[in-house]
């Protein structure tokens, strides 16, 4: 250790600190001791004597002495110290102490009459000082260390400090500790290290340079000032991290390349470039920049983040009309700023860009035709008829001034226009009306396409705004909600809402004016209308007198602010509300017949069968024509004479699809009654006498074969019905009434 360093240090804390301890001494006391002072780590013999004390008052009387207190009776330490038997003042440590555990003991001593066992003077407290000796090394917190270091760290700044723990007394040589370098791998002249001989603060001498050596190890001592001196040692592993000390180059400084114009296309070009820094760091890593050419922001320039080499891209088509060539002035440099380090010290760099030149060369292609302009607004009246020139579209070829172009109508939904494929002149062939649902706030839209005959051909698109500037040509009209109202006959002279809406944009629109139509006879006495000034587009309804319930029809007039009207009707329904403010709604009378008229058809048509049954048997009844008819007669056919055989011919025709077969019957038949003759008689139907079915009377001689044939099939129709009507009237009960009525049912086949 360097020896005199550690003499200036003492030679620093000898110096005066304060008041220095004195020998005890009380006036009004009659104790008597020298000063107490006990070495650390005192080898012995044992026990050894620490120091004597007694008291004046031991010339008259006879004391006693005991002790008491820590390292006596007390913890830390019991038996640690002891009196010589009572009698005299001395005092004994039995085994040697450890200041760092405990530095001193705070100790009672009493004098006490030997005869009567009293105390005869107050208890002395005094402590017993452990002088510390060097027995503790400073210690690291740890052995090793591993810290990072940029490569541009500036030389003479702090990168590291170590701190150590000296367990001996503080402020004494024992404590104080110097720090020393005792060596550096790999050592070289350009790049060291130093520490600070008191704080520990580690600092760079030199410059670092990554690529020559990147990775340090040093070896640090820790010594105290005591004697003898004790030290330690820890070891501090210096990492460096590369930084940007290389510029970024291009492998070439000028690239030529040949794009089509009107093309927009990534990655046209690559360009790499050389460094010569640690891959995959800000020390590396490049970006580039178009210093001079893209005034009109054609091109951009990205950098691959895995070859670290710039993209070149086409993101505004180039125009060979306008420009045939480029010329890019493109620069490159690191995400890192870039240093240099020169005899220890950072030097600012003047030039830290490289940069290469891109020619581009723009081929010619066929370009579509360019429309003059791209848009164009045209204004027009409302309803106006064919044949009216709106105006011209006119387009160009860029690639040839002599180029043909045809024009072609390629947007008109409502089919209002023509246009001219040469000349591009736009005119209408429809009345145009405003009101279409394909005019958007009063524009209608045209498209136009131009045509060119390159190869391929190729497309412009040109737009017409059609302005419709409104026209009066609507009335005003009830909206729908307005043009069917209820109310309850309870009500009286509530007033309904009449609320009106016109086509027409202002000033062809409201206010409205409403009035009632006087030439419909008595409608002014019945009803009166009321203005709602303050809106200007509705009214109210008032009944000025009661009315039945029913539908009502209410005739008005309603205008705009220009004078246009047209007659409009409201339907208004009065009904009688018996379950509270709200009309009932009705069943559909026409949904119940059609539910009750398959029902209605079969009852007629029994009832028919029926009717032509009896006739039948009371004509041919066996007791009536049996005195008439000889048995014994010979076949004979019966022919029926009747004039209005075309009309009976006419009803035995079959129905249609959704009818039943009739008979020989009209359908009046079905309310006929019998006559008062007999049954010779035909039924008459009552108020049918102008039918066209006609009455049927038979012949009085007919033969009894065919007789006894008619008769059975009387039998057995009259079977066959009794069946038919069990069968219908087992149907019936099946149908829910409630479901026919609601319309619930499926409709009944044909």
């Amino acid at each position: 250790m360097d020896t005199s360093v550690c003499a200036w240090l003492l030679l620093l804390l000898s110096l005066p600190q304060g008041q220095s301890h004195q020998p005890l001494h009380r006036s009004k006391r009659r104790w008597v001791l020298t000063t107490l002072e006990l070495q650390e780590e005192d080898p012995g013999p044992f026990p050894k004597l620490v120091g004597e004390l007694f008291n004046n008052m031991s010339k008259n009387v006879s004391l006693m002495y005991l002790i008491r207190g820590p390292g006596v009776d007390e913890f830390p330490e019991i038996g640690l110290f002891s009196i010589e038997d009572r009698q005299s003042g001395k005092i004994y440590v039995h085994r040697p102490v450890d200041r760092e555990m405990t530095p001193s003991f705070m100790v009672y001593f009493d004098a006490v009459d030997r005869s009567t066992g009293k105390v005869v003077d107050e208890s002395l407290i005094f402590n017993i000082r452990i002088r510390d000796v060097n027995d503790h090394a400073p210690q690291f917190p740890e052995k090793e260390f591993s810290i990072t270091v940029k490569e541009s760290q500036a030389a003479g700044q702090p990168i590291f400090q170590l701190l150590t723990v000296d367990l001996d007394q503080e402020n004494t040589p024992n404590s104080q500790v110097l720090y020393f370098l005792v060596s550096q791998t790999p050592l070289l002249r350009e790049s060291g290290f130093r520490i600070d001989l008191i704080s520990g603060e580690v600092r760079l001498s030199g410059c670092l340079h990554y690529e020559t050596a990147p990775r340090f190890t040093l070896i640090i001592r820790a010594s105290d000032c005591g004697e003898p001196s004790l030290s330690s040692t820890a070891t501090i592993h210096i990492s460096v991290e590369d930084s940007n000390n290389h510029m970024p180059t291009f492998t070439d400084d000028h690239y030529t390349i040949q794009i089509s114009e009107g093309q927009v296309e990534r990655d046209v070009l690559y360009l790499p470039v050389h460094d010569g820094d640690s891959p995959f760091t800000p020390a590396w890593r490049t970006q580039f920049n178009i210093w001079d050419g893209n005034e009109e922001g054609h091109f951009d320039i990205t950098t691959d983040p895995e070859t670290n080499q710039g993209l070149l891209s086409i993101i505004k088509p180039l125009d060979y009309e306008t420009q045939v060539a480029h010329s890019l002035l493109i620069v490159v440099e690191n995400q890192e700023q870039l240093f240099n380090c020169q005899e220890g010290q950072l030097q600012p760099l003047r030039k830290a860009m490289a940069s290469t030149t891109v020619s581009v060369q723009v081929l010619d292609t066929n370009d579509p035709p360019a429309f003059h302009p791209r848009s164009f607004i045209v204004s027009e009246e409302d309803g106006a008829w064919p044949a009216i020139q709106l105006g011209y579209f006119n387009a160009t070829d860029p690639d040839r001034a002599d180029s043909q172009i045809r024009y072609e109508l390629v947007r008109d939904p409502e089919n209002w226009v023509t246009v001219d494929e040469k000349s591009g002149e736009v005119t209408t062939k429809r009345q145009i009306d405003r009101e279409s649902p394909h005019v958007n706030g009063s524009f209608y839209t045209i498209v136009v396409h131009a045509i060119d005959n390159g190869l391929p051909p190729l497309t412009g698109t040109g737009t017409l705004m059609l302005f419709l500037y409104d026209v009066n040509d609507n009335a005003p009209i009830l909206q729908p909600h307005s043009r069917h109202l209820e109310i309850c006959e309870s009500a009286g002279n509530k007033a309904l809402l009449l609320e009106a809406e016109d086509a027409d944009l202002d000033p062809y629109a409201g206010p409205f004016t409403f009035d009632l139509d006087s030439d419909q006879g008595d409608v002014r006495e019945i009803w009166m209308l009321r203005i709602k000034q303050e809106e200007g587009h509705s009214a109210e309804l008032i009944m000025r007198r009661s009315l039945p319930p029913g539908d009502y029809l209410v005739p008005l007039f309603i205008g705009d602010r220009q004078g246009l009207a047209q007659k409009q009707t409201v339907h208004v329904r009065i009904c009688s509300c018996p379950s509270g403010s709200d009309c009932e709604e009705h069943s559909d009378p026409g949904l119940l017949w059609w539910a009750l008229s398959p029902v209605c058809a079969a009852v007629m048509a029994l009832s028919a069968s029926l009717l032509g049954l009896l006739r039948c048997y009371c004509v041919f009844g066996p007791k009536r024509l049996r005195g008439f008819i000889p048995s014994d007669s010979g076949h004979q056919t019966l022919i029926v004479s009747n004039e209005e055989t075309k009309a009976l011919s006419a009803q035995m025709q079959p129905a249609g699809e959704d009818q039943m077969l009739a008979l020989s019957f009209n359908r009046a038949v079905a309310s006929a009654k019998p006559g008062v003759k007999g049954c010779g008689m035909f039924f008459e139907p009552r108020g049918a006498k102008n039918l066209t079915s006609t009455p049927i009377y038979l012949e009085r001689m007919v033969p009894r074969r065919p007789l006894q044939l008619t008769e059975g099939r009387v039998v057995e129709m009259w079977s066959q019905l009794c069946i038919s009507v069990s069968a219908l009237h087992s149907c019936l009960r099946t149908v829910p009434v409630a479901a026919v009525i609601h319309g619930k049912s499926d409709p009944p086949s044909s």
